[in-house]
């Protein structure tokens, strides 16, 4: 008879962590479109743009010249001296070469910097609606996920003030994503200023996932890494994939300072070691060619996001906060809870992919009960096709 020892499958850190639920909506959505059903897919957040010409042409340029072997670890210096010189023309950082690391994707690179900083019972303050994997990978590293909620009536603002209020002796790090997944908000510089400050001054790190940071429309982009007196304590979690509709390619990055880029080059030594070469060399043509295209897939973003807005609002009960970054809306959708036999919005999600043939995210991914998260990042055409669909699905409860 086996022991429990024996009989046991996988680890504890494992059963410490979900399935993310982005990726539970897609497989389910994948699932009925290979039946043939048409969908309309507000659920992955992914730009609907092709990746830019000019980066797809390094791409073939580097195959056809054999860029197809390993790598270092962090990145070929090109990659790292172009993405350091391009946050500090848009951002104002002031990073060195070996003070940045490429990975697979900005997923990696998150990962790579929780493990490699938090400690069995290290707390790491989590702002509410938050990406659905911070959670889980706070707790695989044994970390304590503390939560500092957001009012919606006030559009899911994080404030200073939140932030100092949950600090605690056991706080190791502070996770700030801004523009917000899948709230959309924008943290003001003056709160994003004062929060970075009062981490440095406590000597707790401040992990700034900002893979939406060129996509605020807000104001001009603000990153972590913008005061540089305070980097000691600033890790920055970047990615191309939204920036230049490159969700596929899976090139993210990390700046932050050189002992902790050591330290995580190291973890990814052992785990994927250096993304794919020929990535690279297009990640190169990406941050260090012609911007315009970021522009004009921001510009679109802002249209969308303005049709997507007026087209919930004209459905009765539904609350949507306008979003300033990103490009996904967060409607409240409590006014429907009981209808119909609704039980919540992890329902509705459900109905709508199954009855509307929409593709929504329910809101207990990201912390809170009440809401789903729609992408914008579609076609116009798609974007309607969606909003009639829901409309005449809310109408029928």
């Amino acid at each position: 008879m086996p022991t429990a020892a024996t009989s046991k499958l996988v680890s504890d850190r494992i059963n410490r962590i979900e399935l993310s639920a982005t990726l539970a909506v897609v497989n389910e959505a994948s699932a009925l479109k290979a039946k043939g059903i048409d969908l309309v897919d507000f659920g992955a957040g992914e730009p609907h743009f092709s990746t830019p010409r000019h980066i797809k042409d390094a791409a073939i340029d580097a195959l056809h010249k054999d860029c197809t072997k390993y790598t270092n670890v962090a990145g070929i210096l090109e990659l790292r001296e172009g993405i350091v010189k391009r946050h500090a023309a848009d951002l104002g950082s002031d990073y060195a070469a070996n003070e940045c690391m490429a990975s697979t994707g900005g997923k990696l690179a998150l990962f790579n910097a929780i493990q490699a900083l938090v400690d069995h019972g290290d707390e790491v303050i989590i702002p509410v609606p938050y990406w659905v994997s911070f959670k889980d990978i706070v707790q695989y590293a044994g970390g304590t996920p503390v939560y500092v909620e957001t009012d919606e009536e006030q559009g899911f603002r994080l404030t200073a003030d939140m932030i100092a209020r949950a600090i605690t002796p056991r706080t190791r790090a502070i996770i700030l994503n801004t523009p917000n997944n899948p709230s959309g908000a924008v943290m003001s510089t003056d709160d994003l200023r004062a929060v970075i400050k009062l981490a440095h001054a406590r000597g707790v790190y401040v992990i700034a996932d900002e893979c939406y940071v060129y996509l605020n429309y807000a104001g001009t982009p603000v990153s972590a890494a913008s005061f540089p007196e305070c980097k000691e304590h600033v890790v920055v979690i970047g990615s191309l994939s939204k920036t230049y509709a490159m969700t596929g390619w899976r090139m993210g990055y990390a700046l932050a300072p050189q002992p902790l880029i050591t330290a995580m080059t190291k973890l990814q030594s052992q785990s994927t070691s250096s993304s794919n070469h020929f990535v690279q060399k297009a990640a190169v043509a990406a941050v260090t060619g012609p911007q315009a295209c970021v522009e004009a897939m921001r510009a679109e973003y802002i249209t969308l996001r303005d049709r997507m807005v007026a087209g919930l609002c004209q459905i009765p009960g539904l609350k949507c906060q306008v979003p300033y970054g990103a490009f996904y809306v967060y409607p409240n959708v409590t006014a429907y809870f009981g209808k119909g036999g609704i039980t919540g919005a992890a329902d509705i999600a459900k109905r709508l992919l199954h009855e509307a043939h929409v593709v929504a995210v329910p809101g207990p991914g990201f912390g809170t009960q009440d809401h789903i998260r729609l992408s914008y990042a579609v076609s116009e055409h798609d974007l309607e096709r969606g909003l009639e669909r829901m409309t005449k699905w809310f109408a029928a409860l």
